[in-house]
């Protein structure tokens, strides 16, 4: 593997994941006798305490169903922050992340020196920044949108924030 801090011991058709943050670990595997000898190794080696099931890790919900074999990732938390954030706690939900017939450019940002000091009050890199670490965490389905929208962080527009906020919601 080439992720840092991510490792992986596969012995025969036994695979276990170790996942290191700072001073969290997370074991995933498909072999119980796999990982307690992970576990057995590195309590040998190391102080630790086996905290059981993980339910979270960097805020992020980890819910599995085990009859489905489903295992599902949730930041609803964040999501929630970040709205509140945003003052859009309130906000109706929407179904699409970014409407058909939408075009940003260039040319929608502010020409006038009013107009920039207007957008200069809104917080729009930090809410296109909010929305690409939910992308990358959980959110897939919203990268096309994230990626149009971020084109405009140097000189947003009216259109482009409205198109933010659609997204957020």
């Amino acid at each position: 593997m080439d992720e840092p801090c991510v490792y992986k011991k596969v012995s025969g058709s036994a695979k276990v994941f170790l996942v290191l943050y700072v001073d969290d670990i997370l074991l995933i595997g498909n072999d119980v006798r796999a990982m307690s000898s992970v576990k057995v190794w590195l309590s040998n080696h190391f102080a630790m305490k086996d905290l059981g099931e993980a339910s979270y890790i960097l805020g992020i919900k980890l819910f599995r169903d085990r009859k489905k074999k489903l295992l599902g990732l949730s930041q609803v938390n964040y999501i929630d922050k970040v709205l509140a954030r945003f003052s859009m706690q309130d906000s109706k939900k929407g179904f699409l992340h970014f409407r058909h017939g939408i075009h940003l450019s260039k040319g929608m940002a502010p020409k006038t020196q009013d107009g920039r000091e207007k957008i200069r009050n809104i917080p729009y890199a930090s809410a296109v920044g909010s929305l690409m670490y939910a992308m990358l965490c959980t959110r897939p389905d919203i990268c096309y949108a994230v990626s149009v929208v971020s084109r405009y962080q140097s000189n947003p527009g009216p259109q482009h924030w409205t198109t933010v906020k659609h997204i957020l919601k």
